[in-house]
């Protein structure tokens, strides 16, 4: 579902959102300001849509079981000790944090439709250009960025292919790089565990950290009517000001 604030008719949206391929009914509420969306399209494709027209969307939830992952930089040793500042860290943005070349460069989307399929919707930017490898990694320990993920998630595979194999990115020339696909697996089992994007090849070692390697811990998110909040509790910001913020740091 997503929410839009511009105070104008709905005809140019609703068209926007049916042009996409997977749409099949789109319900638009001008008094409240919402756009409610059925279909199979990616959620970082509807949002698109809806900003393509001149207005700005926040996508409220969808499915039943969700899931999301901030893809940040870890190249960047910079707390005076072992650990790591990611860029979400409120030491990361303080004056002598020394981490302003830490970024947010992606977003993944995790919603499970069925009792063995989940969506996933990943979005990268600000990254080099060329094949990215996504896979959720067997542990969520980000002490040391992706060298302290672990090997691919397993997952109690009966094959010889791990279940935390998610696929491949391919970012063009802008640094951009889009992937939506479904997954053999449940948000249950996944959750806690970290997720990479990395151009570097498995079985050559261990992941390092580059300025190109992104990583998160995969964490619950609200799913449809689970989240009808305004205002963040946590900072005391409306949701409008925190996706500007976001949008910022590169994180949509």
């Amino acid at each position: 579902m997503t929410q839009n604030k511009v105070k104008t008719p709905f005809e140019s949206v609703s068209e926007a959102l049916l042009s996409l391929d997977g749409i099949t009914d789109v319900d638009a509420n001008l008094k409240d300001q919402l756009v409610a969306v059925k279909g199979t399209a990616a959620p970082s494709a509807i949002v698109g849509a809806i900003e393509a027209t001149g207005r700005d969307a926040i996508l409220r939830g969808s499915g039943a079981s969700n899931t999301v992952c901030i893809l940040e930089t870890y190249h960047q040793n910079e707390r005076g000790g072992d650990a790591l500042v990611p860029a979400s860290d409120p030491e990361a943005s303080t004056e002598h944090s020394a981490v302003g070349d830490r970024e947010v460069r992606g977003l993944a989307r995790l919603v499970q439709v069925s009792p063995t399929t989940t969506l996933v919707d990943l979005t990268v930017r600000g990254v080099a250009p060329g094949k990215y490898n996504a896979s959720i990694r067997e542990y969520g320990d980000l002490k040391f960025g992706a060298v302290s993920t672990g090997p691919i998630w397993a997952g109690e595979s009966r094959t010889t292919q791990p279940r935390g194999v998610l696929g491949a990115v391919e970012v063009g020339g802008d640094g951009r790089g889009v992937v939506f696909l479904d997954h053999p697996i449940q948000v249950w089992e996944v959750i806690g565990h970290a997720m990479v994007l990395s151009s570097q090849e498995e079985g050559q070692g261990g992941l390092k950290n580059d300025e190109n390697t992104v990583v998160g811990v995969i964490a619950r998110s609200a799913g449809m009517w689970d989240n009808d909040k305004t205002v963040c509790s946590c900072t005391g910001k409306t949701l409008w000001e925190e996706r500007k913020d976001e949008v910022k740091k590169g994180m949509i």
